[in-house]
């Protein structure tokens, strides 16, 4: 009861402090309105010039998509804001994953070319020389030190940095939404990450509680210049939308981009339980919005639809076949399930249904932004 208390009484002074900012760009202006949001989100009082700064890049899938992985723009706003304001260790960080590969998608996002650009040179969290290192969190996990009975391992380079994350705004098959808190994932679990899915939710909230034991600050723009709908984060109908968000509350940046997008924030469950744990603020009337007056946005968008793929693996993580989950995704036949995403989205979806998009995203004036990179 005590403990239900104290985390009441934090997430309510969470709620009071919680700064978002939400600003509309277009092309022209876009780097400019990225520095402008974090500006107003008042991230240096957050992140110490003193110490490195991660940028946490998004990599959804190595091929270009629209809103599915950190765009150029988004990425080199945030480093000119960063390097006007006097901040100089700055180090961008990829990750790959089961079917992801993180070079191929760098180049392929143009990510490298911004990061080139400026100087920077990228980590990949699991390829070496990057070393992981057990972890003993001091926040009692709510179900990482079970999914992880060995321990849990995390990139020796994350700790004692601020990090920025760099999500777009996007549905997500097993999460509703995906962005701040979700860009976590990739960073701080490795390869084995899939093994969390049929408890995602939580996993979030832990991965949070981890981020602030281990981070000097913690930040997040997120790109909302084409959003995402459907079955994301890859097989998604694009939209432009025309807004940056950024904030320090993880919790609550997601929770604006939700309800931007049209969902109630707290019936996402990772978002209620970051709320109710007092990582964050996920109830948007508690949360101090300044830039552009969001009580009327809704996109509308849906967020509970599957792709042939995502349909199989829910039947594994939360239906009938979940007493072979161990056997299909733990074991050494696991491999199938790589292929298998791959044989459809890359194999199918991309040729028969993204490519078509992609080429009507061209003729945007974002998609003219993305090919001048």
């Amino acid at each position: 009861m005590a403990q239900t208390a104290q985390r009441t009484a934090t997430a309510s002074a969470t709620a009071t402090r919680s700064k978002v900012a939400v600003v509309s760009t277009k092309p022209e202006t876009v780097l400019d309105d990225a520095a402008n949001a974090m500006r107003l989100a008042g991230y240096q009082a957050h992140l110490p010039k003193d110490r490195a700064t991660l940028l946490k890049v998004n990599i959804s899938w190595q091929h270009y998509y629209p809103a599915c992985s950190t765009t150029p723009w988004q990425l080199e706003g945030v480093i000119k804001a960063l390097q006007a304001d006097g901040y100089r260790d700055l180090i961008p960080a990829h990750n790959g994953t089961v079917v992801v590969d993180p070079f191929v998608g760098r180049r392929n996002n143009k990510q490298g070319v911004v990061e080139d650009k400026y100087g920077l040179k990228p980590v990949y969290l699991d390829v070496p020389p990057i070393q992981w290192t057990q972890y003993h969190p001091k926040s009692k996990m709510l179900v990482l030190d079970k999914v992880y009975p060995e321990g849990i391992y995390i990139p020796e380079v994350m700790f004692g940095k601020n990090i920025i994350h760099l999500p777009t705004a996007k549905t997500h098959v097993f999460t509703t939404m995906t962005g701040a808190m979700k860009n976590a994932f990739g960073g701080l679990l490795h390869r084995k990450r899939h093994w969390t899915h049929s408890v995602i939710h939580e996993t979030l909230v832990d991965l949070l509680a981890i981020q602030k034991e281990i981070h000097s600050g913690v930040f997040a723009v997120t790109d909302g210049t084409f959003a995402g709908d459907g079955p994301g984060p890859r097989a998604m109908r694009w939209h432009v939308k025309n807004v940056i968000v950024a904030g320090a509350d993880q919790v609550a940046v997601d929770a604006v981009v939700a309800k931007m997008m049209g969902f109630d924030p707290l019936s996402i469950k990772f978002i209620r339980l970051g709320h109710e744990a007092g990582l964050g603020c996920g109830d948007v009337k508690d949360i101090e919005v300044v830039g552009e007056d969001i009580s009327q946005v809704n996109w509308h968008f849906t967020g509970a639809e599957n792709t042939f793929a995502s349909r199989g693996q829910k039947l594994i993580y939360w239906g009938p076949l979940k007493p072979l989950e161990n056997l299909l995704l733990r074991s050494p036949i696991t491999p199938w399930s790589f292929a298998a995403s791959n044989l459809y989205h890359n194999g199918y979806w991309l040729r028969f249904i993204g490519r078509r998009r992609v080429r009507a995203a061209m003729n945007t004036e974002w998609g003219k932004l993305f090919q001048s990179y």
